[in-house]
């Protein structure tokens, strides 16, 4: 049985109701000089710098009723750093904490092992960025170039998004026919067009119809979303005095346009 590519996982902090407290990264740094006995060699094996782990044991060392760690006389080179015994009660009841975590996480893994569509897509809701368009898709199409690629999506309701991104893009993205990407357009970046039956040829290369459902004026701004079919949507902001001179309102059939080049696509980690 294939192992899923998307899993729950968790990172353990202890918090009071004033806040996080003290996170992993430390109790890695306090374990690490209970086994070495040496701040540089604790530092080390955490990924501080030597300064760094001193400044984190100092402001531990703070923030406790009693130190966790001291500075010990005749360690390696003639003295040496160690836990305190309340430094290893810490560490040993951190450790407890952690075990559980870890099998809780085993248990809640197993239990959504068939789950692997519902963590992709909470994966793509936990994507946070300045598009206001995030429109997901599947790779269907992808044509290289000597600088640019160009990259086809299939949304899920049939309309095809084209982006051009760079040839190192495209390779540090590692992007495949059929795999899922997202294709990011900022609101600004489309313009809005009136459907009245007639065909336009336009430069960009995307040219989404549908069916305006919300206009949101603003003070010099409006939001235009359209209804595309599939149950996508996007939106527009253009000025107040283009959507008055089009008679925009709900209902009215209108095709959003936005150029390849102002498509980002983002995949995940």
């Amino acid at each position: 049985m294939s192992r899923s590519a998307f899993r729950i996982n968790s990172a353990i902090t202890v918090e009071s109701r004033h806040g996080a407290a003290v996170g992993k990264r430390w109790m890695e740094l306090l374990a690490a000089i209970g086994s070495e006995r040496s701040i540089t060699a604790a530092a080390k094996s955490v990924g501080m710098s030597y300064k760094a782990a001193w400044d984190a044991v100092e402001a531990m060392n703070n923030l406790a009723d009693r130190a966790l760690v001291e500075r010990a006389v005749g360690g390696k080179g003639g003295g040496g750093t160690r836990l305190t015994a309340n430094g290893e009660r810490l560490v040993a009841i951190y450790r407890e904490v952690e075990s559980e975590n870890t099998r809780f996480l085993e248990r809640l893994n197993a239990r959504i092992a068939g789950a692997e569509s519902e963590l992709k897509l909470i994966g793509r809701l936990t994507m946070l960025t300045s598009a206001r368009n995030h429109l997901a898709g599947k790779v269907v199409h992808i044509a290289t170039g000597a600088v640019n690629d160009e990259v086809e999506l299939e949304l899920s309701g049939g309309d095809r998004v084209v982006a051009i991104i760079t040839h190192e893009s495209l390779e540090h993205m590692n992007l495949k026919l059929g795999d899922s990407a997202i294709a990011l357009i900022k609101a600004s970046s489309v313009i809005v067009a009136g459907d009245d039956g007639t065909s336009m040829k336009l430069s960009a290369r995307n040219q989404l119809k549908g069916t305006i459902t919300r206009v949101e004026p603003g003070a010099v701004n409006a939001e235009v979303v359209i209804a595309l079919s599939g149950g996508n949507s996007v939106a527009a902001i253009i000025t107040n005095t283009s959507a008055s001179e089009m008679k925009l309102a709900e209902g009215m059939a209108v095709t959003a346009i936005f150029k390849a080049s102002s498509v980002i696509l983002g995949v995940g980690a």
